[in-house]
């Protein structure tokens, strides 16, 4: 057989009949083989191609603590364990060694790196005694978000609240609103996100869903307002024992035996270690001095043991208030008549504390591997005409419409900063998971929702409470978020 030519010339057919009829064979043989080869290599590199395009939807792994493969329910707003926040614009996810900062069981405060140096963050914990041995990140599981309950509208709920002021044993007296003659129109609302529903709170659900687990609300009166929200909602489905209230009412737990769930609330205005200013009589004035690298102890010892965090804020900040860092002030907010100090701005603040509170719960040895960790970011005021001694009212009887909430507001600022720390610490947290309990735009809404004048004058006289919300109320949303968050993360338990 004649050997096989390297390239046959383009119009030189000729060239096979010199060759006889066996050549002529053997070259056309040759040119098919040939083009066949071609044929399957332009084939296979399409499909490899095509395969490589689709994995990139969606890659399942396990999870860092049971190896199982998570799914979701029709509601996608839950946090995944790749740490994805609905309405986040980019979430680049990377792993990296849990290195953890101790919170320490004493009252101590504790020490965080400064605002830029994720060196000094590592070096701080390196030279820190350890409590537990670390934790090493597993592999995480990338799901799409499909709808952003951050965005949608309140629409008309017949049926009401879940609960009443009548069936709540445990209401405190400044937040109910109905005992103190609030009308009830705004009880019969609920928040409609777009493009997915947000079903109706089932205490018996939620009650299963966190079975052998303690979740505590950290944060100021807003914080509490939401625990006072859930203990309402649970109490429906089961009494809670009270096991510890301190003086202040800043400190409390309750657990409910049947499921042995224990929830928990803990007061922290800045998260940031605090102390009031003095004024020039010696007495606390109403600012203070806020350590933006110390933690506050009072909060972060009692860090150990918790499944559930949800941490919150941001209210403190609308006074004057200076920052210090390194054993110096170095800022101020609120403080324009101040020569010596530079403003920062609330937002400013808000981001510096909000990024101390999660890197330090994302170091904390003490803490469990599998503590996961929610942001509910900023719930604004409604006071018109005034504020709360200077003749301000909400007397509004129906949510807003989406047209009359301002835009300019400083809330939405807020909103964006609490959620850009949380993006930044899921990309150095390790095994440890992080989300967004996002209500600021249902929240903007709710003019309607707050106790106003109607509470117990016992607890603040001649004043106008526009900031706090009635029970039931708007606040119960909040606890919707998170049940949906929960049961996404944590599949009922089977045990009774």
């Amino acid at each position: 057989m004649a050997p096989l030519p390297h390239s046959p010339s383009s119009g030189s057919p000729g060239s096979l009949q010199m060759s006889g009829s066996g050549g002529e064979w053997s070259v056309v043989v040759q040119r098919n083989i040939k083009s066949s080869l071609l044929l399957l290599l332009v084939i296979s590199a399409a499909f490899a191609f095509s395969i490589l395009y689709s994995s990139r939807g969606l890659t399942v792994g396990t999870t860092t603590s049971t190896g199982e493969a998570l799914t979701q329910s029709p509601l996608h707003v839950a946090l995944d364990v790749s740490r994805q926040v609905p309405g986040d614009v980019e979430d680049q996810s990377a792993t990296g060694d849990n290195n953890v900062s101790p919170e320490q069981s004493t009252h101590a405060e504790i020490s965080l790196p400064s605002a830029n140096s994720s060196s000094s963050a590592a070096a701080t914990a390196a030279a820190a005694p350890s409590t537990v041995h670390d934790q090493k990140a597993g592999p995480s599981v990338q799901l799409e978000d499909k709808c952003d309950i951050s965005r949608g509208k309140w629409v008309r709920e017949p049926n009401g609240p879940v609960y009443t002021n009548l069936t709540c044993p445990m209401l405190p007296d400044f937040k109910n609103c109905q005992k103190f003659g609030k009308d009830p129109g705004h009880l019969f609302w609920r928040w409609q996100p777009d493009g997915c529903e947000l079903p109706r709170f089932v205490p018996e659900r939620f009650l299963d869903v966190v079975r052998g687990k303690r979740l505590a609300f950290i944060g100021d009166s807003l914080a509490r307002n939401q625990m006072d929200s859930l203990l309402c909602l649970l109490s429906q489905a089961e009494t809670p024992t009270e096991v510890h209230t301190d003086a202040f009412d800043k400190f409390g737990t309750w657990h409910f035996p049947a499921h042995d769930f224990t929830l928990m609330v803990m007061w922290t205005e800045f998260y940031a270690h605090a102390v009031p200013v003095a004024g020039a009589d010696g007495k606390p004035t109403g600012s203070f001095d806020i350590h933006l690298d110390r933690l506050g102890a009072e909060w972060t010892s009692r860090l150990p043991g918790l499944d559930y965090a949800v941490i919150s804020g941001g209210n403190w900040f609308f006074r004057v208030n200076y920052l210090w860092e390194g054993g110096r002030r170095v800022g101020c907010v609120n403080c324009d008549r101040d020569e010596n100090l530079t403003d920062v701005g609330v937002p400013y603040a808000v981001s510096r504390v909000v990024r101390a509170a999660v890197e330090g719960i994302a170091r904390c040895r003490g803490c469990k591997s599998s503590l996961v960790t929610f942001l509910r970011t900023y719930s604004p005021d409604h006071f018109e005409h005034g504020s709360w001694f200077s003749g301000g009212t909400c007397d509004r009887k129906a949510p807003l419409e989406e047209g009359e909430v301002s835009m300019g507001s400083i809330g939405w600022e807020l909103r964006r900063v609490q959620s850009e720390e949380v993006r930044r610490v899921r990309r150095s947290s390790g095994g440890r998971r992080f989300g967004v309990l996002d209500v600021t735009k249902a929240m903007m809404m709710r003019a309607d929702g707050h106790p106003g004048a109607h509470f117990d004058s016992r607890w603040m006289r001649n004043g106008s409470d526009c900031l706090h919300w009635c029970l039931p109320g708007p606040v119960d949303m909040w606890n919707g978020v998170l049940l949906q968050r929960l049961a996404e993360i944590s599949p009922p338990s089977t045990g009774r």
